[in-house]
């Protein structure tokens, strides 16, 4: 594992969105840990956009992409904590805790998450081509994305 990605990042890929989806296609090899939250954050948005078949056959593709984690309750209290001192998200909050969690680099393009004052984690600001103002490190890898 060398990432941490949040919906944002996902559904970025996912939608061809650039310069976002040439970087999680980057390192999608490695198996990059997501949140379930956020991970169900996605399926949400697929089956309201594409139909509940295509989002059960894209979440059966994720996961066998990415490394979904299931947070325990020392994890959810700390998302607790984090959404109690920021007015985001609380799937944002399960984003960069889990992020911390496993000492990993958050990629996402939100901009809660990379407004965020102390974020709990590095932060990677997919909205630039890397090398351009992201914050914290640049993991490699390399798979296309699924279409759905």
């Amino acid at each position: 594992m060398s990432a941490c990605l949040d919906s944002w990042a996902v559904l970025a890929w996912l939608d061809g969105q650039q310069p976002a989806m040439d970087r999680v296609s980057e390192v999608i090899t490695s198996r990059p840990v997501i949140s379930w939250i956020n991970l169900v954050e996605v399926y949400c948005r697929l089956e309201r956009d594409h139909g509940r078949d295509q989002a059960d056959q894209t979440l059966s593709e994720l996961r066998a992409t990415l490394a979904p984690d299931l947070p325990g309750t020392a994890r959810m209290i700390e998302a607790a904590r984090l959404k109690a001192r920021a007015a985001i998200a609380l799937a944002d909050c399960f984003a960069a805790t889990t992020a911390a969690a496993h000492g990993l680099t958050l990629m996402t393009g939100d901009p809660e998450l990379l407004e965020l004052d102390d974020p709990p984690c590095a932060l990677e600001d997919l909205r630039r081509p890397a090398g351009r103002g992201g914050r914290g490190e640049e993991p490699a890898g390399g798979l296309e994305p699924p279409r759905p």
